[in-house]
């Protein structure tokens, strides 16, 4: 079924690497709910939201697609849901949910349309190594980050933080095991180096199971959109088409930039094109559909999914073992809530991701800066803007201008300079 042996890959391989892909992104079953707290939504209520969202995302791209490509709500969609739309509209997370959904609805019309797949196709070559690099450095800088590796300064924005604390300790000592299993050649090395570094945590205090390891997952508002109808108006009646345009526009191109950006890194691509692509798209917009109905924001492709990839990972296998996984952590929300709240333990795993995935910058044609300037825009504002779509956009606004002014505009395909326009506006006139 999922033609482990056509990937060179097999069983073992594939439930390691999705087993990888699942701890390094599953602390999002424990901060999405903190952050749709601050826009009122009870924690009970999107913690099972984000399990329901994740599984029905991941289990279409695994049955259907083939991909080992994980799909959750984003991060950064959530803020901007709890921030900007509930907290600056003055709205209630019921509407802002409503946009969403209907968000989501439009989002599967245009998945089932060839519209996703052809954008694929028409991102420059070197604007895609840009992605994949840029969302390589990005999430190095996640895990350095979380840790206190890297920590904010008053003066240069980021410095370095204090080495002595715990959770540094335990991450360099956790990276330190890793990088000397991986370069040792041994299977599963991201996985292990979390479970050592699990337990290093464990006997040094720094992981406890005070909550005990398993409760009933709830809904205390059952479903909180039953009619699309009754969506639609809710957006109409609060104007709320700036809201549902960017929410669709910043997902298209995260989860885009984000599967492009894996399938490059897992060979996966076929030239320019991206193979089962529309199955693919569909996984992210249903997810994000089905999940506003229960509860949470918008869904996206999971850059942690290189992980995974990196682990060995090549099929839907990968992806189907994420998927029961979250199934299973629906009963151990206490247990996932421990081992996920403390970013020391998988934070290796995407520091070392994340130098793989850089591997792409030797791709790109530095020698031609109207090729070389907006892929490396894209790289730098990834991860200083924590946002692979801004990156993207950048890239998008300045690739055709350069273009432009050096005369060969015909080499441009017509879907950028339309997004160039959209994506200017968007930055320039709508809320982030």
């Amino acid at each position: 079924m999922f033609k482990l042996k056509e990937h060179n890959t097999n069983v073992k391989t594939e439930m390691m690497a999705g087993i990888t892909t699942f701890f390094t992104m599953v602390y999002i079953v424990v901060v999405n709910p903190i952050i749709l707290a601050d826009a009122g939504v009870p924690f009970e209520q999107v913690f099972t939201a984000t399990i329901i969202a994740a599984v029905i995302g991941t289990l279409w791209m695994a049955l259907f697609a083939n991909y080992p490509i994980a799909i959750a709500p984003g991060m950064g969609l959530n803020a901007y849901f709890a921030y900007s739309v509930v907290g600056n509209q003055n709205i209630t997370y019921e509407t802002a949910f409503a946009a969403v959904f209907i968000a989501g609805l439009i989002f599967v019309i245009l998945s089932l349309t060839p519209f996703r797949e052809k954008l694929i196709e028409a991102i420059p070559v070197n604007l895609k190594h840009g992605i994949t690099a840029g969302i390589g450095l990005f999430i190095a800088f996640i895990g350095l980050r979380l840790t206190g590796i890297i920590t904010d300064h008053p003066t240069n924005l980021v410095g370095l933080g204090n080495l002595h604390s715990p959770s540094a300790l335990l991450a360099l000592a956790g990276l330190a095991i890793t990088l000397v299993l991986m370069v040792l050649r041994i299977n599963g090395a991201l996985f292990l180096g979390m479970v050592i570094t699990g337990i290093i945590a464990f006997f040094t205090g720094q992981l406890s199971f005070e909550q005990g390891f398993m409760s009933l997952p709830s809904l205390p508002e059952g479903m909180i959109v039953l009619n699309p109808w009754t969506a639609l108006m809710d957006v109409i009646q609060n104007s709320l088409y700036a809201v549902v345009f960017s929410f669709i526009l910043v997902t298209i191109f995260d989860t885009t930039g984000t599967m492009i950006g894996v399938a490059h890194q897992a060979g996966l691509m076929k030239g320019d094109s991206m193979p089962r692509a529309r199955e693919a798209l569909l996984s992210d917009s249903i997810a994000t559909a089905v999940g506003a109905m229960f509860g949470t924001s918008p869904t996206t492709a999971y850059i942690e999914s290189s992980s995974g990839v990196a682990a060995g990972g090549r099929t839907g296998l990968t992806s189907l073992t994420v998927a029961v996984l979250f199934i299973a952590a629906a009963f151990f929300g206490p247990l996932v809530g421990a081992v996920s709240g403390l970013a020391a333990i998988t934070a290796p795993a995407l520091i070392i991701v994340g130098s793989l995935m850089m591997g792409s910058i030797s791709k790109i044609s530095w020698d031609e800066l109207d090729e070389a300037f907006p892929a490396f825009l894209i790289i730098l504002s990834m991860p200083l803007t924590s946002s692979i779509a801004t990156g993207i956009a950048l890239g998008f606004i300045s690739y055709p201008l350069l273009k432009v002014v050096k005369g060969r505009w015909r080499d441009v395909h017509p879907l950028l300079y339309v997004f160039a326009v959209l994506f200017f506006y968007q930055l320039a006139y709508l809320p982030h």
